[in-house]
């Protein structure tokens, strides 16, 4: 049987002793039915990974020891950054929570011109920690130890202005794209890929996708939806030239 795994947020050392809250503490002995003295692993995003043992556990805390640190290897060789196009509720949990199965190593969430979510600053920051807590999870269940980054929203237009260095190859998904993903040539550094939300990128942004270097790429004759687009286009790069081949 797999063992459950844990996202510890902070530094985490052989022979420390980890308190856990109380949603943490109802999870593993309501829902998981574990005891003292059971072991789980744990690791805190920086590439480690540590067996633990329940050295306690309450009504409304739980202790873990951590043993031996160990570091296994799980990420792709392929770095990937996913630019998506804000999307309601349950659609954008989803788009995070595959894209961290499938290897993203950052991820820029972008407000759109047919996007229907709207953020000011400080629920653009409490979507983004929400986010990053279901990559967090999502981490837990597919077994990374480096979570991926989850930026905050920000305006497309404003991020063309500033993007990320060091990428050899940039994609935006466009139905009706005369280019597929089995013409491109293989990265050499980094993939950025664009998806756009539920309404899909106007032409002024794909016009302005073109003036700063992002190709224009086909999945088939279909249009998909946001979701299903952000999935399956992680899911060709990977099985290209990442760890799903």
């Amino acid at each position: 049987m797999r063992q459950t795994r844990l996202y510890i947020e902070g530094g985490c050392t052989s022979g420390a002793e980890i308190s856990l809250d109380a949603e943490r503490t109802r999870y593993l002995g309501r829902v998981l039915r574990l005891r003292a003295g059971d072991t789980v692993r744990v690791f805190d995003g920086s590439g480690s990974e540590f067996q633990a043992t329940l050295s306690s556990i309450g009504k409304s805390g739980a202790v873990l020891t951590l043993g031996e640190a160990s570091h296994p290897v799980r990420e792709s060789s392929l770095k990937i950054h996913l630019v998506q196009g804000v999307s309601r509720g349950e659609r954008m949990d989803f788009v995070m929570q595959k894209a961290t199965e499938l290897g993203v190593k950052r991820i820029t969430p972008v407000l759109t011109e047919h996007g229907v979510v709207k953020l000011d600053a400080k629920r653009a920051e409490k979507r983004r920690a929400h986010w990053q807590k279901v990559a967090a999870s999502a981490s837990e269940q597919c077994g990374r130890v480096r979570l991926p980054l989850v930026d905050a929203p920000t305006p497309l237009k404003t991020w063309f202005g500033q993007p990320p260095p060091s990428v050899d190859t940039e994609l935006i998904l466009k139905p009706g794209a005369e280019c597929s993903l089995s013409d491109i040539r293989t990265p050499v550094t980094k993939v950025c890929v664009l998806v756009g939300p539920e309404g899909g990128f106007s032409e002024s942004e794909y016009e302005d996708a073109a003036i700063v270097g992002f190709q224009p790429v086909s999945l088939g004759p279909r249009v998909l939806r946001t979701e299903t687009a952000a999935v399956a286009a992680l899911a060709l790069l990977q099985s290209r030239w990442g760890d799903l081949g």
